[in-house]
């Protein structure tokens, strides 16, 4: 109950934050829709993203924790405070340097990412917006530094809050800001660099009051940051490589047509809010979990918590997996389909979602069983799931998209998406079948009888949708002329009824929810 509660918590604040993230992404399709300017500012914003993953909720936060967790447990609370005042002086310097190559670097990396842009302008603008963006990645990697500290002591809260004010400031950069600049979309950058301000910002109050605000000072050579550091460098690219898989696909895209990346960039948002409402939750809230049963020596108690996550997982992935890929236009019409983003572009993007999604159990799955390895301190066995994953992603891109060219297929960025789906399987199987040979992962009994009663919902959904895909038009009129609260009421009836439809077809089945809640 403790579980479900504190991930009923994370969740309902990211779903917050995804709501915001809605909210400015239609903001931006209306104001800029997708073209060259809007590619640029995704390309820009990717590289920081990434960096993110590695420096803030990526690798750093799965090498911290385990090891704070175990400074909570074994050490004194003076040990425990020098720790923190060391990693951070020592991420902050490590940030810093980071973030001055970066702007030196800028032009270089932008060759590097969109390989296939010829245009010197685009170029130039890419350039000049990933300066200002990348000063984002010292703030938010402080920020997530605080919330590894909050997440250890069951203060979920702050953390989960943090990234709406990341949203708001981005709103307020579109909408306020990009008056004041000769090239609009420069606003929307310094919205993103104020949104990094904030949220660290507001960690500060939380970290007094708990009485571990960091005094920073450099700890290079401490015990605890070495562990830290040899834990979070072959994580790095273990724990981020879905975003390396989509920079991948980026790069690739920006040899195809004008709007390709953005078609990309609103695919990925959408299944951010899945991913973000429930898998960094469940990922956010297992990890400390985990890190303490693991602490204390506790196998079966661990091996417990794991088989009740992916049950979780997989009974809300699955039908966001079929909402996303049956309703794909309709949402993209919902959220996006306005002002300067056309027919057309909703169309293009709802070929990378409705790909995209299929793969939405496996990356949730992924952010459950990766905390599996990283809350024993095993950062190496993730890394060669992950580098299989990436390897597959390559292969099954050159496959899908040199294909795409040869048939002459008119949206070949989709199968830029569909690699990406299929590697996340790869990955999320590699990592099951090691936890298993591990012996860490033992599955608890009744995994037939909840196949059985997913499968079942599952089907029903899927009619239930199909159903509703092919008739939303002749009840409410063209998309083009329905203003956007009757769109987002059409699309929200659908899923609700969906939702009641697979909820109650598993509890028809079986399904009871005391299965879910005993499991901690």
């Amino acid at each position: 109950m403790k579980l479900l509660k504190s991930t009923s918590l994370v969740s309902a604040l990211t779903m917050c934050s995804r709501l915001f993230g809605f909210i400015r992404e239609s903001l931006v399709a209306r104001i800029f829709g997708a073209s060259a300017v809007t590619d640029a500012f995704n390309v820009a914003f990717r590289i920081p993203n990434l960096l993110r993953q590695l420096f803030s909720e990526g690798s750093f936060s799965t090498a911290f924790v385990p090891v704070l967790s175990d400074y909570k447990a074994n050490r004194t609370a003076e040990e425990t405070r020098e720790f923190i005042d060391r990693i951070c002086g020592t991420l902050a310097a490590v940030l810093l340097i980071v973030v001055g190559i970066g702007l030196l670097a800028a032009p270089l990396i932008v060759r590097i990412v969109a390989p296939g842009w010829r245009d010197p302008e685009q170029i130039v603008l890419t350039t000049d917006l990933l300066r200002v963006t990348f000063g984002y990645i010292f703030f938010v990697s402080l920020c997530g530094f605080a919330g590894g500290i909050m997440n250890t002591y069951r203060r979920f809260a702050v953390p989960a809050l943090t990234p709406i004010l990341l949203n708001v400031a981005m709103i307020f950069g579109a909408a306020v800001l990009s008056r004041y600049f000769s090239v609009p979309i420069f606003g929307l950058a310094w919205g993103a660099l104020l949104g990094g301000v904030l949220q660290l910002a507001i960690q500060v109050p939380a970290l007094m009051r708990l009485k571990l605000l960091p005094r920073p000072r450099w700890g290079w050579h401490h015990m605890g940051v070495r562990r830290v550091l040899k834990l979070m460098v072959p994580s790095m690219f273990g724990a981020s490589v879905a975003q390396v898989n989509m920079l991948v696909d980026v790069a690739i895209a920006t040899f195809l047509m004008a709007g390709s990346v953005t078609w990309l960039s609103n695919a990925d948002r959408l299944l951010q809010l899945p991913q973000g409402v429930f898998g960094v939750a469940l990922s956010a809230v297992i990890l400390p979990h985990l890190s303490g049963r693991f602490a204390k020596q506790d196998t079966a108690g661990f091996s417990a918590a794991l088989d009740w996550a992916l049950r979780i997982a997989l009974i809300i992935a699955v039908p966001a997996m079929l909402t996303l890929t049956w309703l794909a236009e309709p949402v993209l019409w919902a959220v996006f389909g306005y002002g300067k983003y056309t027919g057309r572009d909703v169309h293009m993007a709802a070929w990378s979602l409705g790909t995209l999604a299929l793969g939405l159990p496996a990356f949730i799955g992924v952010k459950v069983l990766a905390p599996g390895f990283f809350s024993r301190m095993d950062t190496k066995t993730p890394v060669k799931a992950a580098l299989t994953s990436l390897v597959s992603n390559m292969v099954l891109n050159c496959i899908f998209f040199g294909g795409a060219v040869y048939f002459r297929f008119y949206a070949p960025h989709a199968g830029l998406s569909l690699a990406s789906a299929i590697s996340g399987y790869i990955n999320a199987g590699l990592l099951l079948l090691w936890l298993r040979r591990a012996g860490v992962f033992q599955a608890q009994p009744g995994w037939l009888a909840f196949a059985f009663q997913l499968l079942m919902a599952s089907i029903t959904l899927s009619l239930l949708f199909a159903f509703a895909a092919q008739h939303f038009e002749s009840w409410i009129g063209p998309w083009q002329q329905v203003p956007a609260h009757r769109r987002f009421a059409a699309v929200f009836a659908a899923i609700a009824a969906g939702g009641v439809v697979y909820v109650g077809t598993l509890m028809l089945c079986g399904l009871k929810p005391r299965q879910l809640l005993d499991r901690h």
